[in-house]
């Protein structure tokens, strides 16, 4: 072995502490981007099989009524490689032991097979077998929320009949890995199930013998979906259809599909910060260990070895310590890869899993942490190369110790000798100190960008569900119904007040862009759900014009004043061209509204109306339950208090876990700068504090000197991570907004408070480590060594 591999192997030994501590933070910022893109790469592998081995369809369409034999001619479209009809309805639903109205999506399927495209992934029983027109197959989630077995009897009310159905199957779906019920933004197993019948028992129930309300395609490759969705609503266009849709817009895919995205935003984000500390600790520990070692390069050089060696002695370092952070951060990745992609699967319920990491995942980590490592250190080891061998063997010339202006101002005689000796420390050396103090501010800065969710998800509930929403309860309608329906909702048990509202399917375009959504009527002055800005303004509905969200506005590039062309999709299918009266923001959706009865005059209808908000005394909710679940007009009943619960449930399952890992993260930087800041302070110091003891100073003097400056380092940094925190989490809203979610920029003062505790707790337990070191200082042998 070299000498100078023998030095290096002493010298990390020697400063293992300090070579853990950065490999720690190595470790993290690799552990991230592993993490992230070894689990982006799982789902989005395991999607692409479950979709396709299920036969998932690209298009989708639904219509009122259309024959069966439209089926062979929508195939006979270029590009169409299957079509498959099928019937479609929501039916209130009754399960034994729960007062709540539960909503069912019934869907058909061929008796005693699969269907050919959206096939089943059948986890228990069988499928409904002919001739058994009352069997049933639930999928899992609905099944195990209500604690349902094969045997099983729940009652369904279909097109206006209560029926007694039996489960006699249990199964998942590719078109349901994220079910929704009407109206609702996060999936309720316990309030919406999916139910899947034989064609023949449903065509039955609904009168739709012969005939369809949806239907499913797969296309060949490279085939042009946006082709194959005009030509298909040009075919459904006279049967009532409300306008085709492709997969990406199909709301399952959409979220599963969203959430791989922000995985990957993740993935660019947080490693940068990570690794942009390492870089910074590997520069602060080689440039402290250069100054420590003049003598030894000296002697390197004297001893005739060049400069690139002794650079390529001290990268060699640098490298070491990369490579126990990036095999620390390999390992810590591929756990936390295979646990959260087992949460993923876990929580949209795929039958399969396929956790692969792509060795990609792992080489890139290590080339970007060995890169940053190397870069961050680079000006150090030229330093140490760069050094002549007269000059190195010298000591480094001492510092200007005059006296300065703390020494001489009001603030400084009021001050002890200990405090004064650190202010004068770090008055010396402000760049170092300011590296410092910009490490804990990372860590702070870490901590706060993953607490900033929490209230963000809080913030959202606060201004969608309370602010803007006053109802209890949103009834659907099966169909439009005259406005006199109102009378009959108020007269339900425990109704207080009741508002009508009218969705109505659209293309909205302007000409150039487009988008599919629908036009919402309210009345001019809504006092259940508001039209409601998230500055705290609750607009009232022109007579003539839309309200249209900001996020709409932007798609479509439109102005207030522009015009809107709106095709709708029902009815008589008018285009009309609508001004845009004002705009407004919203956190959730891209909603268009307009005064109730100037839709209905749009529409060249009479008045009409297909939901019903109603506020309900709180007391008479189980007699109005009870009603509800029989009344044939009501297809689905949404609870806001119910979409609350699980707004948070769903939220905070998945964000408790987000926030853990990075709580972990933020400690392991504070840690990490923390330690190699004192244990390098130390190492420099170490004579005069040993000196300082012999003059008669106390172990918590010298502990006061030495962990004293580094706290009150701290302390400048926590202000200081709390801005780059806030800076940070504005750019991570900034990068998941999307067209169904705006994450808003928004920071309770507690989440300081906790971000700020936390790194401390951090640094408190790296300066006691160091602590114990200082309490074991050999006077004796630390006063023998020269300068």
């Amino acid at each position: 072995m070299e000498p100078l591999d023998r030095k290096l192997l002493r010298d990390i030994w020697r400063l293992r502490g300090q070579v853990l501590a950065i490999a720690l933070v190595i470790g993290s910022g690799v552990a991230v981007l592993v993490m992230a893109l070894a689990t982006h790469a799982s789902i989005k592998e395991t999607t692409r099989a479950y979709y396709e081995r299920y036969r998932f369809a690209d298009v989708f369409a639904e219509v009122t009524r259309a024959p069966e034999f439209l089926v062979r001619r929508i195939s006979e479209i270029p590009g169409v490689m299957a079509a498959e009809s099928r019937i479609s309805a929501f039916g209130n639903t009754e399960i034994a032991d729960f007062a709540e109205p539960v909503v069912s999506r019934l869907i058909s399927i061929p008796e005693g097979t699969q269907p050919r495209l959206n096939r089943l992934a059948l986890q228990r029983g069988r499928f409904v077998e002919k001739g058994r027109r009352d069997e049933v197959v639930v999928n899992e989630p609905f099944a195990e929320s209500h604690g349902l077995n094969l045997g099983d009897n729940i009652w369904v009310v279909m097109n206006g009949h209560k029926r007694e159905l039996t489960v006699v199957g249990i199964a998942l779906s590719p078109e349901f890995v994220y079910s929704i019920g009407p109206g609702a933004l996060m999936p309720d197993d316990r309030r919406f199930g999916i139910l899947w019948m034989g064609r023949e028992a449903l065509a039955g129930a609904y009168d739709l013998d012969g005939a369809f309300n949806s239907i499913s395609l797969a296309l060949l490759r490279d085939t042009s979906r946006a082709e194959v969705i005009d030509r298909l609503d040009l075919l459904l266009e006279s049967y009532g259809g409300t306008g085709a849709y492709e997969r990406k817009d199909q709301i399952s895919n959409w979220f599963l599909m969203n959430e791989l995205d922000q995985m990957e935003t993740m993935a660019r984000i947080l490693p940068t910060i990570f690794l942009a500390v390492a870089a910074f600790l590997a520069n602060m520990v080689l440039a402290r260990l250069i100054a420590v070692e003049r003598s030894e390069i000296g002697l390197m050089k004297a001893f005739g070895y060049s400069n690139g060696e002794v650079a390529w002695h001290y990268a060699k370092l640098v490298i070491a310590m990369a490579l126990a952070g990036i095999l620390l951060g390999w390992l810590l990745g591929a756990l936390l890869a295979s646990y959260n992609t087992r949460i993923f699967a876990e929580f949209y319920r795929f039958p399969l899993l396929y956790f692969r990491p792509d060795p990609a995942a792992f080489a890139i980590a290590a080339v970007v942490s060995l890169a940053a490592a190397l870069v961050g250190s680079l000006g150090a080891v030229l330093r140490a190369a760069r050094l002549p061998p007269a000059e190195a063997m010298r000591p480094p010339e001492p510092p200007n110790y005059c006296r300065d202006g703390l020494s001489q101002s009001r603030i400084g005689l009021f001050l002890d000798q200990p405090t004064r000796i650190f202010l004068r420390q770090i008055y010396r050396w402000p760049l170092r100190s300011l590296m410092t103090s910009s490490g804990i501010a990372l860590s702070v800065a870490v901590m706060l960008m993953a607490l900033q969710w929490i209230d963000s998800i809080d913030r959202i509930v606060t201004v969608n569900f309370y602010q803007a929403q006053r109802q209890d309860a949103t009834l659907a309608l099966e169909e439009a119904r005259a406005p006199g329906l109102l009378f009959d909702a108020a007269n339900l048990p425990g109704v207080m007040a009741t508002e009508p509202l009218r969705a109505v399917p659209a293309d909205l375009s302007t000409g150039v862009k487009s988008y599919r959504g629908s036009l919402v009527g309210l009345p001019r002055e809504p006092k259940l759900q508001l039209v409601y800005d998230v500055g705290g303004r609750s607009l009232s509905l022109p007579s003539h014009g839309l309200l249209i969200s900001t996020k709409l506005a932007e798609k479509l590039d439109l102005q207030v004043g522009d015009r809107l062309q709106v095709k709708f999709l029902t009815g008589k299918r008018r285009e009309v061209s609508v001004p845009v009266v004002e705009l407004f923001e919203t956190y959730i959706g891209m909603p268009a509204y307009m005064e109730i009865d100037a839709l209905n005059r749009l529409l060249l209808e009479p008045p009409a109306i297909d939901q019903i908000n109603i506020k309900v005394d709180a007391a008479a909710m189980p007699a109005l339950f009870s009603e509800l679940k029989d009344l044939p007009s009501v297809s689905a009943v949404s609870l806001r208090q119910a979409q609350i619960d699980t707004f948070h449930d769903t939220m905070g399952e998945t964000l408790m876990i987000f926030v853990t890992f990075y709580i972990g993260f933020a400690c392991a930087l504070a840690y990490g700068v923390i330690y190699n800041s004192t244990r390098i302070a130390l190492s420099e110091r170490g004579r005069e504090l040993a000196t300082l003891r012999v003059l008669g100073f106390s172990r918590w003097e010298i502990s006061y000197i030495l962990l004293g400056e580094v706290l009150l380092l701290v302390f400048i940094g926590l202000p200081l991570g709390c801005l780059v925190g806030y800076g940070l989490s504005w750019l991570m809203t900034l990068n998941f907004e999307t067209e169904l979610f705006r994450v808003p920029f928004y920071i309770e003062a507690f989440s300081f408070g906790v971000a700020m505790l936390v790194a401390l707790a951090a640094t408190l337990f790296s300066a006691a480590l160091v602590r114990r070191r200082l309490d074991r200082l050999d006077l004796i042998a630390v006063l023998k060594t020269r300068e």
